[in-house]
């Protein structure tokens, strides 16, 4: 981690040279103001300033990943290399079967789509509807990211409701000094890969503009798994003065992904390559525009307004989830042809403004802050599907007749924040907070079931305070001790108001899961070459949603209800520590050969309901990373063995199952390395992904992209040649 003092010490001793050489050749210099501001990091992972652009982290888990440090695949986005050094983060990795963004979890959460995350670009939301359909679809690529703030269950109160905390990818900014700057990136690999990334940006006098556009072609790992993607980025900012900035936003996603389906064990055990489908597309544009405006009316106060719009799409057609994994697609020999594919339609749009303020005051003899603002959004959300399509192999939307389903969702959420910091003394802060939720959530139209038509009808509203509170003692410049403790919950979605069964039914008294997450930790850097972590966290999570059997009383048959049927709890420890060798024999060093170990262990079960005592479904007990980085002025590399711990799908725990999304998930490790070597504005990076070669998976699914198991990649080379004019 960076040592503040060593930094302005070294600039103050280098300011003085200058001065004193200057006057010896007797003439005088007038130098610009240097502010040292950023964050506290060793070889790119470190942690959060207590105050950062208007939000407060003091108390909070914090981590900060400097991604232009790291050695790892970033033409294919690999989530494991790039994140993988957050203790704890369960990584769902699906690329080569449907979704180009891996999904994240923490604590023993459901990481499929990043649902359980606060997933934002540039400080905004992303996700479709960050309540009713809170799934990431759209993350920029990792060669236009500079950095990726997380922030734990204690983001509640600052962020959103969400469990797992936030997760901020933040894109590159426009160089300062000059006009025109010009970065490109191509790179080749396995299976098919080519990726080009190609960024430009510029400052010229009062207005800085960054773009990037990348374009990604892959043959698959997997036969049937062929994809594009078209990802384009760019913003434009005017800073009329120092305290004064306003800027607007749009990014872009244009995708095709051929699904090769889910496997059932034994086709897995048999050949993790193979496909049961070839016929299953995907196509997923998105569309988002901000603008924001900064003011900083004076040194201890900040102002933010930010809008966003999002309008984005999902298309599906496919042989669905019929049959299982184990019914193939194959031709009807009484029509030779392939029976009709199922097409699905998503419409999201959601419009979201966000301001927010700090200001620093004195209490006492002591400086305190207070932050806060205001969340209003509304999001519709229009879903069409079970329609009949063409028996083609395609993509194609055409359907015949009409849709088995066809719904309209809206969400309207508004939530006031406030947080303040008291600091008591020089090293110990207390930091309260309380967030409103006022949250409404519709459903209208029509699901077609075994032919009967039902038109759901739902109003929801609710009103939802949450508290928290935050404690951090430094005991050392470069040390602290943090604690927290927030209420979070996560609203019912669209999908669990939408009719699943004719002899089905919805509890009228369905309510939203609530809990509380808290963590007690302890961090430290010494001088360059040690950076450690170290936190136990507990997070309650209650009134779980799933469907139950019960029996009609009038009739004796059996019917599915969908209620809250369990509450969980979530327990256990995370711990990071790096150590550089050569920088503790010569912090001088140029060089730096460094070990780190990110180690989650989680306890996650239920503690009541039908299943208490089960383990929670994707929740591995323990994920450990272990890597080993060597760097010098032009070249680095980075070995890195990666342990995921076993897991079940589903809440039964059983191993083997006819249902495609219930059944074990075994444990796995695999290996990854990466190097990078610079030639002045040049640079070459290749790397091995799964270097062992490893089968495995990290997902069972009951529809797309399956059913059944979704495999890993296996192993993968890829090389590039990047360069910056």
């Amino acid at each position: 981690m960076i040592n503040g003092k060593k930094i302005i010490t070294s600039i103050v001793a280098l300011l003085t040279f200058i001065m004193v050489k200057g006057q010896q050749q007797d003439s005088v210099k007038m130098l610009k103001e240097v502010k040292v501001e950023g964050y506290i990091h060793v070889r790119g992972v470190g942690h959060l300033l207590e105050v950062k652009d208007g939000i407060i982290y003091a108390g909070k888990k914090t981590e900060v990943i400097i991604v232009d440090s790291m050695d790892a695949n970033k033409a294919i986005n690999n989530t494991r290399q790039i994140l993988g050094r957050i203790p704890g983060l369960n990584i769902v990795e699906t690329e080569s079967s449907g979704f180009t963004a891996n999904g994240i979890a923490t604590r023993g959460l459901n990481p499929i789509q990043s649902i359980e995350m606060n997933t934002r670009q540039n400080g905004y939301n992303v996700s479709a509807d960050v309540y009713g359909y809170n799934e990431a679809y759209y993350i920029p690529p990792m060669e236009a990211v500079k950095k990726i703030e997380l922030v734990r269950g204690a983001a509640a109160l600052q962020f959103g409701a969400q469990f797992g905390g936030l997760v901020n990818y933040i894109t590159a900014d426009a160089p300062k000094n000059k006009p025109f700057e010009l970065n490109t990136s191509q790179t080749g690999g396995s299976f098919g890969l080519f990726n080009s990334f190609n960024s430009i940006g510029g400052t010229y006098k009062k207005i800085s503009y960054y773009g990037f556009v990348q374009y990604r072609n892959i043959h698959g790992y997997r036969p049937n798994s062929r994809q594009w993607q078209l990802s384009g980025f760019g913003k434009v900012q005017y800073k009329p003065s120092e305290k004064l900035n306003i800027g607007v936003e749009y990014s872009l996603l244009r995708n095709r992904i051929q699904m090769p389906g889910g496997l059932t064990d034994s086709l897995f055990y048999a050949n993790p390559k193979a496909s049961t489908r070839s016929r299953n597309w995907l196509k997923s544009p998105w569309n988002i525009v901000s603008n924001y405006i900064n003011l900083n009316p004076s040194e201890n106060t900040n102002v933010s307004l930010k809008t966003t719009y999002i309008f984005s799409n999902r298309f599906l057609v496919w042989r669905n989830e019929d049959g299982g994994p184990g019914a193939l697609d194959e031709i009807d020999p009484a029509t030779n042809e392939f029976v009709p594919r199922e097409v699905g339609r998503e419409d999201m749009h959601s419009i979201t403004t966000e301001g927010r303020f700090s200001a620093n005051y004195k209490l006492g003899n002591n400086k305190s802050t207070l932050a806060g603002g205001v969340r209003f959004t509304h999001g519709w959300f229009k879903r069409q599907g079970g329609g009949e399509g063409t028996t083609g192999s395609d993509f194609n939307l055409a359907i015949t007749g009409d849709w088995g389903y066809n719904l309209d969702f809206t969400t309207t959420n508004m939530a006031p924040f406030i947080e303040n910091i008291f600091r008591v003394g020089e090293k110990f802060t207390i930091t309260p907070g309380v967030r409103f939720e006022y949250l409404k959530s519709t459903a209208k139209g029509y699901k077609i079931t075994d032919g009967v038509k039902q038109s759901p009808d739902e109003h929801r509203t609710r009103n939802y305070p949450l508290a928290g509170i935050g404690l951090e003692v430094k005991p050392s410049g470069n040390t602290s001790v943090y604690g927290n403790i927030s209420q979070a919950y996560r609203p019912i979605d669209y999908s669990q108001l939408e009719p699943f069964g004719v002899a089905a039914k919805i509890d009228p008294d369905l309510k939203d899961a609530y809990g509380f997450s808290a963590d007690l930790g302890y961090r430290a850097t010494v001088k360059n070459y040690l950076n450690l972590d170290v936190s136990l966290f507990y997070l309650a999570y209650n009134n779980r949603i799933g469907e139950v059997i019960k029996t009609d009383l009038s009739t004796g048959l059996d019917y599915a209800y969908r209620t809250n049927v369990a509450n969980s709890v979530h327990k256990g420890m995370e711990a990071y520590i790096e150590f550089n060798l050569l920088k503790y024999l010569n912090q001088q060093s140029k060089k730096g050969l460094s070990i780190f170990n990110s180690l989650g262990y989680t306890n996650a079960k239920y503690t009541s309901g039908e299943f208490k005592g089960n383990r929670v479904e994707a929740a591995a007990k323990v994920i450990e990373r272990v890597g080993l980085i060597y760097n010098n002025k032009s070249f680095s590399s980075t070995f890195q063995v990666n342990y995921t711990g076993d897991a079940f799908g589903d809440a039964t725990n059983v191993r083997i199952s006819t249902n495609p999304i219930a059944g074990y998930i075994p444990a796995y490790t695999v290996v990854d390395f990466s190097a990078t070597y610079k030639i002045n504005n040049y640079a070459i990076k290749a790397g091995v992904n799964n270097l062992a070669d490893k089968s495995y998976f990290t997902r069972r699914t009951d529809e797309y992209p399956g059913p059944g198991i979704i495999a890993a990649i296996g192993r993968s080379f890829y090389i590039g040649l990047a360069a910056r004019f």
